[in-house]
């Protein structure tokens, strides 16, 4: 997400305390007015006055083993659209063949990065059935994403009609098979053609599906050096590239930001899906990788509080000090600063839910936390969590010239806990497991 370059002389940064309270009554009031202000626009997005038209012109499907898929650019035969304008509000929405958006260059989403958007994906479950899993939640966010950054409002029931008849139109090509999944990137653009700083006054919604390949498995393709030497935690030497590549076999490896980037700040808008957030922090993400790593992990502030791990929640389990009991703790919400992640929030409710021997706790921690908690053999495992990477155990973190060798990395096979709940939330997607979480799409025939 956006790292932003820190001078000596700039005033101190604002504490997360300091202003959680304040960031979460001014995104509340943002909400408010929008839905208040744009009443009559938000009212006129029906989901009933959807039109289709056929793609005369489909392509084939492309072999899920096929490196085509790896570049993430395969998308479906169509997309939904459903344009908005100040004036008018909502227009009828459709679905059309995928094909090319035609906006003027002067667009206020070219100058401005006035969009948003979602990430979530459908399945194929083993019984046959589609689903999508908590798709409210996105729907929700979308909605709270698009206030924070001045676009129109629109009621979550009418959208989620939209989404469920545009999986249902084209699950039945594209993930027809049972353990299948496809992508799905609902998106919304300022398009008014006119500069200058200003809340936009027309706007497009769409959402299209593109094959993704599981990104929480190693890419064959992925040629990326490992790094070359580095320090234990304890202070002793690595054993080079090859130690380096057995534990990247085992799990994901970490590069911690360095001190003059962050990627986001409380009363920003890291709690908004915007593009803003992660088009500056792709400077980062290279660097990371041509060093071998696959994510940067992103610390705030001079004590190095722990956020996000490149677009995933963060979370470690770790046993406290004082009771001995086991802890899952991930960075809480509130401040502006975390991304109020769906696979965040149900890793948490299952656990909360199902392992009552483990304490859910949102708290700030820190680096040093977790070198000193890694020293004393409290610290028992850390993984990533998000959509498009899902459920990524942690092997390593670079951290200072160190590197942090996490339980993960010095043994063979994936974190037990976090693989756990990555087998329970996947049962809940893929049908194995009913659940309120897994909601069954109605396929269409066109």
């Amino acid at each position: 997400m956006a790292p932003v370059a820190l001078t000596p002389v700039s005033p101190p940064s604002p504490t997360l305390d300091s202003t959680s309270k304040l960031t979460k009554a001014g995104t509340d009031t943002l909400l408010a007015q929008t839905i208040s202000n744009d009443s009559r626009a938000v009212a006129d997005l029906d989901a009933s006055k959807l039109t289709i038209t056929p793609n005369l012109n489909p392509k084939p499907v492309p072999a899920l083993t096929s490196p085509e898929v790896w570049t993430q650019n395969v998308t479906t035969d169509h997309m939904l659209t459903v344009r908005w304008t100040l004036q008018s509000g909502w227009d009828a929405p459709e679905i059309q063949p995928y094909g090319p958006l035609s906006i003027m260059p002067t667009a206020s989403v070219l100058h401005y990065a006035t969009e948003c958007f979602e990430g979530m994906k459908a399945y194929r479950g083993h019984d046959g059935k589609v689903r999508l899993f908590r798709p409210e939640r996105n729907a929700k966010r979308f909605l709270q994403s698009a206030t924070r950054i001045a676009l129109p409002g629109f009621p979550p029931s009418e959208f989620l009609k939209l989404l469920k008849k545009f999986v249902g139109v084209e699950a039945r090509k594209w993930i027809s098979e049972p353990g299948q999944f496809i992508y799905i990137r609902p998106t919304m653009i300022a398009t008014a053609p006119a500069l200058g700083v200003q809340k936009p006054k027309e706007a497009l919604m769409y959402i299209m599906m593109v094959m993704f390949p599981p990104l929480d498995e190693p890419n064959p393709s992925n040629t990326a050096p490992a790094p070359s030497s580095g320090l234990a935690a304890s202070g002793t030497q690595t054993n080079g590239d090859s130690t380096a590549k057995d534990r990247a076999s085992r799990g994901m490896r970490l590069l911690a930001s360095r001190h003059d980037m962050i990627r986001a700040w409380p009363g920003g808008f890291g709690n908004a899906k915007v593009g803003a957030n992660y088009g500056p922090s792709l400077l980062a993400q290279g660097e990371a990788r041509e060093r071998g790593y696959d994510q940067i992990l992103w610390l705030f502030g001079d004590e190095c509080f722990v956020t996000e791990a490149g677009g995933m929640n963060f979370f470690v389990l770790l046993k406290n000090q004082n009771t001995g009991r086991r802890e899952l703790i991930t960075a809480p919400l509130g401040d502006g600063v975390i991304l109020e992640g769906v696979t965040r929030a149900s890793v948490l409710d299952l656990v909360r839910d199902s392992r009552p021997e483990v304490d859910i706790v949102e708290r700030r921690f820190t680096m040093q936390e977790l070198l000193e908690a890694n020293e004393e053999g409290r610290l028992i495992e850390a993984f990533g969590a998000g959509t498009a990477f899902f459920i990524s155990p942690v092997a390593d973190i670079h951290f200072r010239g160190m590197d942090v060798v996490l339980p993960l990395g010095k043994a063979e096979g994936h974190g037990e806990f976090a693989m756990a709940v990555k087998k329970d939330l996947k049962d809940i997607m893929y049908g194995a497991l009913s659940h309120e979480w897994g909601v069954v799409i109605d396929e269409v025939e066109i």
